[in-house]
């Protein structure tokens, strides 16, 4: 009986502490499409469009509390996403993307020979929010800073070619039972160069992302982090025209 009162109580905090995880970003998302419903209401510069290109990604993970932390090679993956850009001032804005995100890890067994490969990828719809600021006129330098959050769509063992029975390697992620978390949250910042014709807009960008998610919810592994790079060109077409004051 008691035990069973120990793990309805497990249970009722990891559902809490699940919810307010859920909460904050959820929060955060709402006031910012607000923000957005009463941009495009007002006087101000808007484009709409999409963003395409490649990203590559890193873990670090702790095996235990008080381990050496460990690096593992990561995947490289193509990315796209649809985009809004508000600019409601004369230098600075907000960006918003709807990404398609694959990232993943692909850690050896060491570096003698037959090198064996557990490869794993996590496929998210991944949402920065982004303040925007720019300098130039038709030719821009852009830089762009903000959080992002997303949801886990599947997670993939891709392969699975050996195992550690001591422990200190990554576990299984796509396997039935293995539960990874859904949120995904974390920092982006990007820099790029950006040209416009007439109401169109090209842009090639550089971001880097640090990402605190740990997908890991069964305690094997103790900290999870993961970082990517991302290579991107973006076409956008204006559809609301910044009023010019007298």
């Amino acid at each position: 009986m008691a035990c069973q009162f120990r793990e309805h109580s497990r249970l009722m905090s990891s559902n809490r502490s699940d919810l307010n995880s859920l909460l904050l970003p959820m929060r955060a998302i709402g006031l910012t499409l607000l923000f957005l419903l009463v941009a495009w209401t007002s006087y101000a510069q808007t484009s709409v469009g999409i963003r395409g290109g490649y990203t590559t990604s890193s873990y670090t993970y702790q095996a235990s509390p008080g381990s050496r932390a460990n690096s593992v090679p990561g995947l490289g993956r193509p990315t796209f996403a649809f985009v809004f850009e508000h600019f409601n001032a004369k230098n600075a804005g907000i960006e918003v993307n709807f990404q398609y995100l694959s990232i993943g890890f692909a850690q050896p067994n060491g570096d003698t020979a037959p090198i064996l490969i557990n490869e794993t990828e996590f496929n998210y719809l991944k949402m920065p929010l982004l303040s925007s600021f720019f300098l130039g006129k038709s030719g821009r330098f852009q830089l762009k800073v903000g959080p992002h959050f997303g949801y886990l769509l599947n997670a993939k063992d891709i392969r699975r070619e050996f195992e550690n029975s001591n422990g200190g390697i990554l576990p299984p992620f796509g396997g039935v039972g293995n539960n990874p978390k859904k949120l995904m949250y974390g920092l982006t910042a990007g820099a790029g160069i950006s040209k416009l014709f007439g109401k169109s807009t090209l842009a090639a960008e550089v971001r880097f992302a640090y990402d605190f998610t740990n997908p890991e919810s069964m305690d094997r592994v103790f900290e999870i982090s993961s970082t990517n790079l991302e290579f991107t060109l973006a076409y956008l077409f204006q559809v609301k025209k910044l009023k010019q004051k007298d």
